[in-house]
């Protein structure tokens, strides 16, 4: 079985987050006068950081939804889903967290909107929550659970222009973050979770057919074709689905056509990449990609001044040369994954002391009844 190890799936992780990290560091410095859509270099690097969210999001999906089926074989399937719910709550706690005004906070002031403020760990968190919802409501069955995760995706993005300018001023903003940016959200959980569902679809084909001889070709000549017609002809497909039907929607999904095309990009990678295992399963980019939850961390801590609120953000701001942004991006990436590595347990070390801490306190409770 370790021969079949998704080897890929790691180094996507790991491109992922190093994508995410050098596109927060050039965006939140690179002086405002150097960011020109029509210089190409700037044009290229948009570009490559508009598919790293979505990447993240579907590999995200993937893996998690991958290892919770898997756990049918060996019979741990409720540990896993246990430990899934249990990690989505962590990461939208540390999302909640990274964004505590601590020092405001001491001073009494507790009017800050930017605590409540929705990013990309509380959608991951609330993602993979909704993942093992799902699956438990389709009966563990995986076939049930492929299509439902397949559908909602294309739901999701189907139905984006009925979203997309959501407004909603009765509600809580502590609720409404997660529905709409106008309170300065980031990300949503609506579509982003679109891209879960289809990495979570992924996941079950990988599951069906991965001891089969010729999947590997199978699979990269599908995220090939899937990739670069999502990407060239998704909006040509919608706009004659709009002339057969007559239905509005997909007229408007067609004219803003962001998020199927954003799904070829990643599909498009995938291939590459899992053409490219190999070659490309080495040990640094390994780790990396096995410790994505600390260097987030680490990342937004030293970038945004998070709990000190210091941080290049406020020390240096949009003043760097572009030579200065990429020089120091790749300073700025070696140093996150240095402190990573030796300085931060595992991810899988906090899951343990977490998950023992909620043992003894459900423990602490029975006895008290």
């Amino acid at each position: 079985m370790n021969k079949k190890r998704l080897y890929f799936i790691d180094v996507v992780r790991a491109f992922a987050i190093l994508m995410m990290l050098q596109g927060h560091f050039i965006d939140t410095l690179l002086d405002v006068s150097y960011r020109d859509d029509s210089n190409l270099a700037f044009s290229i690097w948009k570009y490559f950081r508009g598919i790293t969210a979505p990447t993240f999001f579907t590999i995200s999906g993937l893996i998690f939804s991958y290892l919770l089926i898997k756990a049918k074989r060996s019979g741990d399937v409720v540990y896993r889903m246990k430990k899934g719910f249990y990690r989505g709550l962590l990461l939208i706690g540390i999302g909640y967290l990274l964004r505590a005004p601590i020092f405001q906070w001491l001073y009494g002031d507790f009017n800050s909107p930017y605590f409540l403020l929705v990013d990309v760990l509380q959608c991951i968190g609330l993602s993979l929550i909704l993942v093992v919802g799902i699956y438990k409501l389709t009966f563990k069955k995986t076939l049930l659970f492929s299509i439902t995760m397949c559908l909602l995706g294309f739901l999701i993005f189907l139905t984006e222009p009925l979203y997309r300018y959501l407004d909603l001023p009765d509600v809580p903003k502590v609720f409404a973050n997660w529905l709409t940016k106008d309170y300065g959200s980031v990300f949503n959980i609506i579509p982003w979770f679109g891209y879960v569902a289809f990495g979570a679809f992924i996941a079950t084909i990988f599951y069906k057919y991965l001891e089969r001889p010729k999947f590997k070709l199978s699979i990269i000549l599908g995220f090939v074709i899937c990739g670069f017609f999502l990407i060239l002809k998704s909006g040509w497909f919608l706009m004659q689905l709009y002339y057969i039907t007559d239905i509005e929607l997909l007229k408007d999904v067609a004219y803003y056509n962001y998020l199927f095309t954003r799904l070829g990009n990643v599909f498009v990678l995938f291939a590459i990449f899992y053409a490219l295992e190999d070659y490309i399963k080495q040990p640094l980019l390994l780790k990396i990609g096995q410790k994505t939850l600390s260097i987030y961390v680490i990342h937004f801590i030293i970038i945004y001044g998070s709990f000190t609120g210091v941080g290049l953000h406020q020390l240096i701001g949009k003043t760097l040369l572009p030579w200065q942004a990429i020089i120091g991006a790749a300073i700025f990436l070696s140093t996150v994954c240095f402190i990573s590595f030796y300085y931060v347990k595992t991810n899988a070390f906090v899951y343990q002391h977490l998950r023992r801490l909620s043992d003894k306190i459900r423990h602490y409770k029975g006895n008290l009844k």
